[in-house]
């Protein structure tokens, strides 16, 4: 593809010169604006495209077609003159008369046409000219080239490369482009020593004991563990490296605060949390009863859904400084996706 001409409603022409410059797409000659159908807009984006052997056509619409299909339209288009992506037909094709059907027509010959369709330039600029003489609306390129009298090659489209027309088909276009999204996982752990005098806090709620844990911040142990889980998804380094022990500054921090920091790096850094699991690791107290309440503050926190924050509460049988009620740790894994930057 050697230049671009972008075509766009008459108020959106500064924005999307912003848009194509911050995204960095190259090779765009000219942002020019429509008109009041799809035919007007081609025209407008073809009298701007000066000399090239083959113009192609794509509606922004489709935004997920692969360019292994581009590139085939183009060469198509180089050999035949005139082509256009699509699919066959594969469903039983009736012909209605209001709501009652009256034909049923032979599906082996009849395809569904999309974009993008490529045309030996001068073919049609001419294609054009004729039928804006003629008064014609078609409803895409190919018609309008058909009209000369030339023949357009169909070529195979992907299923992907949907035309987003209704709320549904952004859903459907969205589940396609979280196909290819990356997902990065995380792992955390945190342990701290219990002691007299200190406020028992996990998961951001205040649990009655006599011992709470003891800690520079308010030793949150589960927080901390799935703080730790978000950085190391997100390729931010691990909690000491942001929260120091010895900094003031963090001397009796609220945990889930700090939690909501670390999310938010997270999505500064282009990640966003999907789901998390975690186990706590506690002799005492029993901590079941306090779990939805702990999935309440976390997933605030986090920015998800309740339901997408797994807590599991377990001992370890009296074994080890955890058994011997010493201390409480816990571990965490977190799922993060890419959202750009």
């Amino acid at each position: 593809v050697g230049r671009i001409v972008v075509v766009v409603g008459a108020l959106d022409v500064d924005r999307a010169r912003v848009l194509l410059m911050q995204h960095g797409v190259r090779n765009v000659t000219a942002v020019v604006p429509g008109g009041a159908h799809r035919q007007d807009s081609v025209f407008a984006g073809l009298s701007h495209l000066g000399e090239a052997p083959v113009a192609v056509v794509h509606d922004g619409a489709r935004p997920l077609v692969p360019p292994d299909v581009v590139t085939a339209v183009i060469q198509a288009a180089a050999e035949a003159g005139a082509a256009s992506a699509g699919l066959p037909v594969r469903e039983t094709v009736k012909l209605v008369d209001g709501v009652d059907a009256r034909q049923t027509l032979d599906r082996d010959r009849l395809w569904v046409a999309h974009t993008p369709q490529a045309f030996r330039t001068a073919l049609l600029r001419e294609a054009h000219h004729r039928a804006k003489a003629e008064g014609f609306y078609g409803t895409d390129d190919a018609v309008l080239v058909e009209r000369l009298g030339y023949a357009v090659r169909m070529v195979e489209d992907s299923p992907r490369n949907l035309k987003v027309t209704v709320p549904a088909d952004l859903d459907l276009a969205e589940a396609y482009a979280g196909q290819r999204q990356m997902v990065r996982t995380g792992i955390g752990y945190d342990a701290h020593r219990l002691a007299l005098g200190r406020l028992l806090r996990v998961g951001g709620v205040e649990i009655p004991w006599p011992r709470g844990l003891a800690g520079h911040s308010d030793a949150d142990v589960l927080a901390h563990a799935i703080m730790d889980a978000l950085l190391g998804a997100a390729g931010l380094g691990d909690l000491g490296r942001h929260f120091p022990p010895g900094d003031p500054a963090f001397r009796g921090a609220d945990s889930i605060e700090l939690l909501r920091r670390v999310t938010a790096m997270a999505a500064g850094a282009g990640w966003r949390v999907v789901h998390v699991d975690s186990t706590v690791l506690a002799e005492a107290p029993r901590l079941a009863p306090y779990i939805p309440q702990m999935q309440e503050r976390l997933a605030a926190a986090l920015g998800v859904d309740c339901s997408a924050v797994n807590i599991k509460a377990t001992t370890t049988e009296g074994m080890g400084a955890i058994g011997r009620g010493e201390g409480i740790a816990a571990h965490a894994v977190a799922t993060l996706i890419n959202v750009g930057q």
